[in-house]
């Protein structure tokens, strides 16, 4: 905990196993249907304490367990600290969450991932991002970082990397790369499949069948589109890093580039047919995708074979089944809501737009990258 109250990062530790915390958001309903930490509970009085009004929380102090810590939540920290003085004041160990669920969003956590050695997953759950370092014999080539590139450098220094690459696997929608600055502060190359480079200068552009040295190993390059033109996936040993192709649960959407129907459905044939040939790695190849919504698995990561197995990912079913019209036709069908801001993100990842103004709010909220 902070001087001032609990760290998102220390949040994202602690969150999912901790039963001695209990989270308590004081936003309104719908904010917290949106968007919310995992196991947290709400008690909607958060326009009441915008006015200083405590009577409502007053009425519902038995809805808060006087064992646990209390961490308290609100938009940007600020009425989430009244409340926790004032639960505080009543015998309650209170504390606010630092910046809201502004900070929430920010807030990363590391994992070392077993069974796909040399790789270091980076979770954002926030925002349900999720980027990685794959690392062997001390130099290490970063995938997919958001723009908090600090949490890299720090991964690397932690584990005494140089990074000597920087990847994406496709020009993302949902969130502003960090890329493109992290491989220029390091004067390292940044690396993105031609068709996804828009008009980006200086990217050393991928193609199927590329791989990129890390230490004395290859991270293998497979083009995948479908969710962008240009998605690509890579290999590294055990590790299969899925980017926003193929998801635990779903897969990616096709309908970011253009979303009319015919292209959607053109997209989406393509994305069968790169499904296709993931599906075709070995059984225990490990998925590592790019992003997820409410899985518990932690790090992220699933064997090949158990995920076909598995029936909760009804797209990729259809892909092992090889129907492809039935795989076109659930995405159309089943399409959810564009990721927020998603035109000015990709405006700002194709290098069409330079960042400006608030750009870390651009991106908070839940992410809508999967096709269902």
């Amino acid at each position: 905990m902070s001087n001032t109250g609990y760290e998102p990062s220390e949040l994202a530790r602690r969150v999912r196993d901790d039963e001695d915390l209990f989270v308590l958001d004081v936003r309104n309903e719908e904010d917290y249907e949106e968007w919310q930490i995992p196991g947290s509970t709400n008690l909607p009085i958060y326009d009441d304490l915008l006015e200083y009004d405590y009577s409502s929380l007053e009425e519902r102090l038995d809805d808060v367990p006087k064992e646990k810590e209390i961490a308290v939540v609100c938009v940007a920290g600020v009425t989430s600290a009244r409340a926790a003085e004032f639960l505080r004041e009543r015998g309650y160990d209170a504390e606010s969450i630092d910046d809201g669920m502004n900070g929430w969003g920010k807030a990363h956590r590391q994992y070392d991932v077993e069974g796909a050695d040399g790789v270091v997953q980076v979770v954002r759950p926030g925002t349900g991002c999720v980027s990685y370092l794959a690392h062997d014999d001390g130099e290490a080539v970063v995938v997919d970082p958001t723009q908090y590139i600090e949490e890299y450098l720090d991964a690397a220094d932690e584990r005494d990397l140089e990074i000597v690459g920087v990847a994406d696997t496709h020009a993302h929608a949902d969130h502003v790369s960090g890329a493109r600055r992290l491989a220029g502060e390091l004067d390292v190359p940044y690396y993105l499949h031609g068709e996804d480079a828009g008009e980006l200068d200086g990217v050393s552009e991928l193609e199927d069948g590329d791989a990129i040295d890390v230490g004395g190993r290859e991270l293998d390059v497979h083009h995948t589109p479908g969710h962008t033109p240009g998605s690509a996936s890579f290999d590294f040993g055990d590790a299969l890093l899925s980017g926003d192709t193929l998801f635990l649960r779903s897969v990616g959407r096709p309908d970011l580039e253009d979303g009319s129907e015919d292209a959607v459905r053109e997209a989406a044939s393509r994305l069968f047919d790169s499904l296709d040939e993931l599906t075709d790695f070995d059984d225990d190849a490990v998925v590592l995708p790019g992003h997820f919504s409410d899985e518990e698995v932690r790090p992220l990561a699933t064997e090949l074979g158990d995920l076909v197995a598995e029936s909760n990912n009804e797209l990729l079913s259809h892909v092992e089944g090889g129907d492809e019209e039935a795989f076109v036709e659930t995405i159309v069908e089943s399409l959810a809501d564009e990721p927020a801001n998603y035109n000015e993100i990709k405006q700002i990842n194709w290098g069409k737009e330079q960042p400006g103004g608030d750009v870390e709010s651009l991106e908070l909220g839940p992410n809508n990258c999967a096709a269902n």
